[in-house]
């Protein structure tokens, strides 16, 4: 007579109820991951940037200025320390008329340089866009039909589209810019012209709007971060 094979709910069941010491480990694993990866990644990012920045800082300052110099040891984040020093107070003497007469000077300078005069003032331009507090561009987040109808994609808006650019369109007057980026990385993708009325606004904001697209869908807007192991004895992790 055939034994009959036990059925696989069942078992699965029972492993829950009482997990073998294998399952145990894995669990143990999985959770310890869960834990240790991001605030490995999130160290690791850190620690390169500051040297990073360490790195194009300290050449520019005397050695015997340098803690490293008068310790035995050396001392990560002091470049990172003068950067934002000097950057505040680069910024400070913009604000009075003596620093704006020698930024603007400056900039005549490179506004005499063909090739240098165009680099600056697109990056320039996007500095100042990005960090302006009264801009609009990519402050808000849609969705448009993209790559065919009926697949709904993932967009940041920018600004309407200008004059130039919007007469050469049909409906120009309504025209709009977005962005679409890419996953994991959404600092490439698609940037491209269409009626506002083909973009559907979110209510979210750009951070979670850029969370869903590096997670992939994983991360929903709004929704926060929730444990889905379980503990050895079934309860959650």
């Amino acid at each position: 007579m055939t034994p009959t094979p036990p059925d696989p709910r069942l078992v699965a069941q029972a492993d829950l109820l009482n997990p073998t010491f294998g399952t145990r480990l894995r669990r143990y694993f999985l959770t310890g991951l869960v834990i240790a990866a991001p605030l490995a990644i999130t160290a690791s990012v850190t620690w390169w940037f500051v040297n990073f920045v360490d790195g194009l800082v300290k050449p520019l300052i005397p050695a015997a200025y340098w803690p490293d110099t008068h310790l035995p040891y050396p001392v990560p984040g002091f470049g990172l320390i003068i950067g934002l020093i000097g950057l505040t107070l680069l910024g400070f003497m913009t604000a009075n008329l003596v620093g704006r007469t020698l930024i603007d000077a400056g900039e005549a300078i490179l506004n005499r340089m063909p090739v240098v005069r165009g680099l600056y003032k697109g990056v320039k331009q996007v500095f100042e866009t990005i960090f302006s507090q009264s801009g609009t561009s990519f402050r808000k987040v849609g969705m448009v039909q993209f790559p065919q109808p009926g697949m709904w994609s993932i967009v940041f808006i920018a600004q309407e589209a200008a004059p130039e650019i919007a007469g050469r369109l049909p409906d120009g007057n309504d025209q709009i810019g977005v962005f679409l980026p890419c996953t994991p990385n959404p600092t490439t993708g698609f940037f491209f012209y269409l009626p506002r009325r083909e973009v559907v606004e979110l209510s979210i904001t750009v951070e979670d709007g850029a969370k869903l697209i590096m997670s992939a869908g994983l991360i929903q807007p709004g929704a926060a971060a929730k444990p889905t192991l379980r503990a050895p004895g079934g309860a959650p992790a």
